[in-house]
């Protein structure tokens, strides 16, 4: 009986290493980045509307991922065109020297039921800081999705200068919420 377990065990572990599917190919349209923080204790939420991004993941290899994030913080979309004018500038984000944040990770560590530990580094107005990002994927057909959100600290980053740099007004926390869709090949 065990010798029929184990051949029926290395024959699925075949098959299924023969069917995985590497995620390297980022559907924008059906990609997002939005973030939440709260202005006066009320939560206000915006998103960026572009951003580019590479990755390679194969949930058979989780630890060989790799993903790299650059956000256009000028595409930011806070609700109102003078409230995007204001965050792009140079209290804020100061797109003009700074024109995008960029996420590379470093490590995935897989922590079992499709959910994950992404760490790396994410860089904004020329400011980095080591984040942990915890994430979950769903394969959905040969495309896959992954969900995740964490939080920042704006004054790690210098996001809020000057008059803005107290959180009695804008709260120093922002959480940052991403859902990335990618074929697989």
């Amino acid at each position: 009986m065990q010798r029929i377990a184990f051949a029926f065990g290395c024959t699925l572990a075949t098959a299924l290493s023969a069917h995985a599917v590497e995620y390297t190919q980022v559907q924008a349209d059906k990609s997002s980045i939005q973030f939440t923080y709260k202005q006066m204790g009320v939560a206000v939420d915006g998103r960026f509307k572009r951003f580019s991004s590479q990755i390679a993941f194969d949930p058979a290899k989780p630890a060989t991922a790799r993903a790299a994030f650059d956000v256009e913080l000028a595409s930011v979309d806070t609700g109102a065109a003078e409230g995007d004018e204001e965050v792009a500038g140079k209290a804020w984000f100061n797109t003009r020297a700074f024109p995008t944040a960029r996420f590379v990770s470093g490590s995935v560590k897989a922590l079992g039921g499709n959910r994950y530990e992404v760490a790396g580094q994410l860089s904004i107005k020329g400011r980095t800081q080591d984040v942990v990002v915890p994430a979950t994927f769903t394969a959905q057909g040969n495309s896959g999705v992954f969900d995740g959100s964490f939080t920042i600290r704006r004054a790690d980053f210098a996001i809020g200068e000057g008059s803005w740099a107290k959180f009695d007004v804008v709260a120093n926390d922002v959480q940052i919420r991403f859902r990335i869709s990618a074929a697989g090949k």
